[in-house]
């Protein structure tokens, strides 16, 4: 419904009551109604569902079309990015957030800072997909605050050019609630927990939910050691249950994205039931690190696996846990992927140790030789040394080439020594072109970096009490701050609008005319920063 079209709908409604709703202004209630688009966090799963959907069939056709995000572990910060990529870039096309567990495990949990272990209380990530929105929509209603007032001030100055360019932008207005790729662990406990604690997710906001195969009372952080991997079939059981919350709750295209953790996960804790030779019980069982033993070694205690007629005993540890061969985890990712996308995933996740495109590639490969549009999420975490990394493959291929590499040091590349050489910026060209090179090489559908904003917070803050508590004082703020702010147009230098005190003036307007103590007056501050 367009502006005028609110404005006329709230006049007739108005006009309705026969003079007893005379104080109400139709305008002001179009207003509002545009600045707050969306009322309930089902409107916006399933607004966003609907867009990530359009953008993995755009992806199909063309594989320079990937999409993008950055971890967010609170409202403000998913907002600020927002409003930096409109200010940027013009629009949010491909542009999402993400809900990392680490983060709302080390920065969210009454607990305190935790570790990404599934510890913290699930409650706090459903609540903070509906903080992000709360802080998304505010964004919305604070752009199209100035903008109703801009045009507001071209009816005053009679400029009918710049007021209908207003009311075209106020119909054509892109919001800034993007779709949230949203991490719900290993599901917190059994399929009937993942059931629930996805719908809290859905009805918050969730248009799209990502679950690991690990065992949930065992969980460890993707970049950890000690990861345990459980059975297909229990793993499939969750991810059908994150699937009847989404039809459930009428969300029927939401997103499903499976993580496997096998390539650096070496133990399960379940062997798991096989019925027939080569049934999916049997594939995850046949990785199994095993002895083959006679009848007469068995000893009290022993599970034993009858396999081609052979009695074998996987190999038990004393934490009761059982263990992989070495050297297939590519396998079971490969099994993992395509049994997911056979049973009713959307997109997949592999975790990996280091960020090596054709690494991912040769296992994307195989994805695809069975389901042709397999499509990944990857995460380019933090947890990698980005530099050493890309700067090692460079080292090897040059040596591989049989170019000379005989001043450079492998072990010793993310030394500043090196930082101005040939090899150097070819790591960093490299670095740059990942994503591209990833998105079309490897089928990486969704770049995002897990914990982004854990790390810049970190950094400012350090730079900022480095100077601050040190002998620049006040103009330590002042110029690593006020000053970049104001110079790089950050809309946060008038936090006062940030925080919504003009929504607030506009509001006391409509509610009390005249009379309204407006806080936004000739003495206010901010306005220095006109």
């Amino acid at each position: 419904m367009s502006y005028q079209d609110h404005i006329i709908e709230m006049s007739q409604l108005i006009k309705s009551k026969n003079g007893t709703w005379d104080g109400i202004n139709a305008e002001s209630v179009a207003r509002m109604r545009l600045q707050n688009r969306f009322k309930t966090g089902l409107e916006i799963a399933k607004y966003n569902a609907a867009i990530m959907r359009k953008d993995m069939a755009a992806y199909d056709l063309d594989a320079g079309k990937y999409t993008q995000s950055l971890g967010c572990w609170h409202g403000f910060i998913g907002q600020q990015k927002l409003i930096s990529i409109k200010k940027h870039f013009g629009n949010t096309d491909r542009r999402y957030l993400y809900l990392s567990g680490w983060m709302v495990a080390a920065l969210r949990s009454e607990f305190g800072p935790l570790p990404d272990q599934s510890m913290h209380e699930k409650t706090s990530v459903p609540a903070l997909i509906e903080e992000l929105y709360t802080f998304l929509r505010q964004a919305d209603a604070r752009e199209l605050g100035g903008m109703f007032r801009e045009l507001d001030a071209a009816r005053a100055a009679g400029d009918k050019k710049r007021e209908q360019e207003l009311i075209d932008a106020v119909d054509n207005y892109q919001t800034h609630v993007v779709p949230v790729i949203a991490d719900i662990d290993a599901g917190f406990g059994n399929a009937e927990a993942t059931y629930l604690l996805a719908k809290k997710m859905i009805e918050a906001g969730a248009c799209a939910l990502q679950i690991e195969n690990q065992v949930s009372d065992e969980k460890q952080c993707g970049h950890q050691d000690g990861k345990v991997t459980v059975p297909h079939e229990d793993f499939l059981a969750k991810v059908r249950a994150c699937r009847y919350a989404f039809l459930e709750l009428g969300v029927d295209d939401g997103v499903i994205v499976t993580r496997t953790d096998s390539l650096g996960a070496g133990l399960t804790k379940q062997i798991a039931v096989s019925h027939t030779p080569g049934d999916l019980g049997d594939q995850y069982n046949s990785f199994l690190d095993c002895e083959e033993i006679a009848p007469a070694d068995l000893k009290n205690g022993d599970v034993i696996i009858n396999r081609e007629g052979k009695l074998l005993r996987p190999k038990r540890l004393p934490s009761n846990l059982f263990q992989f061969r070495e050297g297939t985890g590519e396998d079971r990712c490969v099994l993992d992927s395509i049994t997911s996308l056979q049973n009713g995933a959307d997109l997949l996740w592999i975790e990996t140790e280091k960020p090596h495109v054709e690494q991912i590639a040769g296992m994307m490969d195989r994805i695809r030789e069975v389901i042709p549009n397999a499509k990944l999420v990857y995460n380019n975490s933090p947890s990698f040394n980005w530099t050493l990394n890309f700067r090692q493959q460079v080292y090897d291929a040059w040596k591989a080439a049989g170019k000379d590499v005989s001043s450079y040091d492998r072990n010793g590349l993310m030394s500043v020594d090196y930082d101005a050489t040939e090899l150097a910026a070819e790591a960093d060209e490299r670095i740059r072109t990942f994503q591209a090179d990833g998105a079309k090489r490897a089928g990486i559908f969704h770049h995002l970096i897990t914990l982004p904003t854990y790390h810049t917070a970190a950094l400012s803050t350090d730079n900022l009490a480095k100077e601050y508590f040190g002998s620049q004082g006040m103009l330590g703020y002042v110029k690593g701050v006020q000053r970049q702010e104001i110079r790089q147009g950050i809309a946060c230098v008038k936090h006062q609008n940030m925080s919504g005190s003009d929504i607030g003036d506009d509001h006391k307007e409509y509610f009390a005319g005249e009379a309204a103590l407006k806080a936004g007056g000739v003495h206010n501050t901010m306005n220095q920063f006109a």
